[in-house]
């Protein structure tokens, strides 16, 4: 978002990027912005109005919210046009309510537009927002840092997964709310999952133990995998190694994993949902990972 470099100032650790690892995200963004657009095609007008996991947001909401996602990502990151600026932004939840009141006047303003002009839309600006995306060196600096992971500064890489999860989560939420499959695939929810991940080191950074301490998260089924955080003398830093001994481990369903970690649901409600082995404590603290501006 436009205004994360606010953190600067509220953030201080900085987590290391798991091996420095590129995620590979780009080449998904046309064929994901394509099955949006076949979705949204065949909704029907009862389904446009349906309510979704997000509580405030129906169905024709979260695509006006897609729709403001391309044209801010356009305005700032190819324009270098910012508009509105906050004030008074003292701590990460100023920011983060700040953020929230542009996302509630944009979803408000655009009650007045059909879904078939936010279809028209979604297509041209999606096109125009990917190609832009492909013209930046992915290992400069990004525009905006990715706070949700703790930086102060991330890698143009790290700037466009964190795009493609939010177009990603946000299709989700519409196919969820209308009972239609599509992206819970390995292709499509792989990559979102280990671009969140990068949120696990940081949901730690307050949480004391032994130097060899691993805590581990297996997200369940072929769609997932296994990610770790070993602590060191300067923190905790993910490892995606699959020959660890943790002192911790949860297991998770992918289901779960994307409505828990994007604040859908809370820990409490998902306890039974889930499997832990060793620390309880320490399993429990992975189930408060948040990647999202929430």
């Amino acid at each position: 978002m436009a205004y994360i470099q606010m953190l600067c100032v509220i953030l201080k650790d900085e987590p290391k990027m798991a091996n420095e690892i590129k995620i590979e995200t780009l080449q998904l963004f046309s064929v994901l912005d394509r099955k949006l657009i076949e979705l949204l095609k065949s909704l029907t007008a009862e389904e446009w109005d349906s309510q979704t996991v997000a509580k405030l947001w129906k169905v024709k909401d979260v695509a006006s919210h897609l729709l403001d996602g391309n044209l801010r990502g356009l305005s700032t990151s190819r324009d270098s046009y910012f508009g509105e600026k906050p004030e008074n932004i003292q701590s990460y939840q100023d920011l983060v309510g700040f953020l929230n009141q542009l996302n509630m006047s944009w979803t408000s303003a655009t009650k007045r537009l059909s879904p078939q002009v936010i279809i028209k839309l979604l297509e041209i600006t999606g096109q125009e927002y990917t190609e832009h995306l492909k013209t930046l060196n992915p290992f400069e600096n990004a525009i905006f840092s990715v706070a949700w992971a703790g930086q102060e500064t991330s890698p143009n890489w790290f700037h466009i997964a964190r795009e493609y999860t939010e177009k990603f989560l946000h299709q989700q939420q519409i196919r969820d709310a209308v009972g239609r499959q599509g992206i819970m695939t390995k292709e499509f929810f792989y990559p979102f999952v280990d671009t969140f991940m990068f949120a696990f080191p940081h949901t730690f950074r307050d949480i004391s133990a032994e130097n060899g301490t691993i805590v581990s998260i297996e997200v369940s089924t072929e769609l997932g995998g296994i990610w770790s955080i070993v602590k060191t003398d300067k923190g905790w830093d993910l490892d995606k190694s699959k020959n660890l001994y943790p002192t911790s481990k949860i297991v998770i369903d992918p289901e779960t994993v994307w409505k828990l970690f994007s604040k859908s649901w809370k820990p409490e409600q998902v306890i039974d949902k889930v499997k832990i082995m060793g620390n309880i404590d320490l399993a429990k603290q992975a189930l408060n990972i948040v990647a999202v501006m929430a």
